[in-house]
C-alpha cells in the first residue's frame, strides 16, 4: 500500500479521490489489486465514508470496477477505454482553446511559455512526474482562460485513464505533448489564430494512440489481421 504524500485539504471526500487517484495512474495501486475501505481508511487517515464516496468517483471514471459480491479492485488496463477517453479529451481541450484565445492575456502566453520550459527540462531529466505536471499546467491555461465551468469537472472524468496508459506504455513520454507541439500551440494562441490553435491542440492530444499503434506494429511478433 503506498504512503500518501501530500497535506489533507479541508474536503476529506477530495483529499481521499486524489490520493488513490494517483495511485492508480502511477501504478502504486496496481490493476487487479483489491481495495479494502479498513485498509484505505487506515493508510489515509480518514472515515470510511470519504474513502466510499472516492470509490464511487474512481468507478465512474473508470479506474476501478465493483463486483456483485461488493469486492472492489483496481481496473485492468484497457485501450479501449484510453482511446475513448482520449478522444473526449481532445474535443474538450479543443473546445477550450478555441474559447480562450481571443481572451488570454499575455501573462496567459507566458504562463503557457514557462510550463513548456519546465516540460522541456522534465523530459530532459526523465522526471515522468514533474513532465506530466507542466503537461497539465500548459493545457490548464486555456481551460482555465475560456471561462466554462464545466470543462474541469468533465476533463477530470477522463484524463485519468489517459495518464494511467502514458505511464504504463511510454515512460519517456517521448510521444503525446512534445515540446513543439506545445510551441506551435502558443504561436498560434499569441496570434490570435483561434482556428489554428484549436486544431494544433486537438492534434497533440490524439498522438496517444498512435504511438501505440506504431509500438506494436514495431513489435518483432507483431503481424497483421484482416
Amino acid at each position: 500500500m503506498p504512503l500518501p504524500r501530500a497535506e489533507r485539504p479541508s474536503s476529506l471526500r477530495d483529499y481521499a479521490y486524489a490520493q488513490l487517484r494517483d495511485a492508480i495512474v502511477s501504478g502504486e495501486l496496481a490493476p487487479g489489486e483489491r481495495l479494502r475501505d479498513s485498509e484505505l481508511a487506515a493508510w489515509l487517515g480518514v472515515s470510511r465514508t470519504p474513502i466510499r464516496e472516492a470509490i464511487a468517483r474512481l468507478e465512474a471514471a473508470g479506474l476501478v470496477h465493483t463486483r456483485r459480491a461488493k469486492e472492489t479492485l483496481v481496473a485492468p488496463l484497457d485501450d479501449r477505454d484510453a482511446f475513448a477517453a482520449q478522444r473526449i479529451a481532445a474535443s474538450l481541450h479543443e473546445l477550450a482553446v478555441r474559447d480562450a484565445v481571443s481572451l488570454l492575456a499575455e501573462a496567459d502566453i507566458d504562463d503557457m511559455r514557462s510550463a513548456n520550459a519546465r516540460f522541456t527540462a522534465a523530459l530532459k531529466d526523465g522526471d515522468v512526474d514533474a513532465a506530466l505536471a507542466a503537461d497539465d499546467d500548459f493545457h490548464a491555461v486555456a481551460v482555465r482562460a475560456s471561462a466554462n465551468p464545466l470543462l474541469p469537472g468533465l476533463l477530470e472524468q477522463v484524463t485519468p485513464l489517459l495518464r494511467r496508459l502514458e505511464r504504463a506504455r511510454f515512460s519517456t513520454l517521448a510521444g503525446r505533448g512534445s515540446v513543439g507541439d506545445h510551441d506551435r500551440i502558443i504561436a498560434a494562441c499569441a496570434a490570435g489564430d483561434a482556428d489554428e490553435a484549436a486544431r494544433l491542440t486537438r492534434e497533440n492530444w490524439l498522438t496517444l494512440e498512435r504511438l501505440l499503434t506504431a509500438s506494436r506494429t514495431d513489435r518483432p511478433d507483431h503481424q497483421e489481421t484482416t
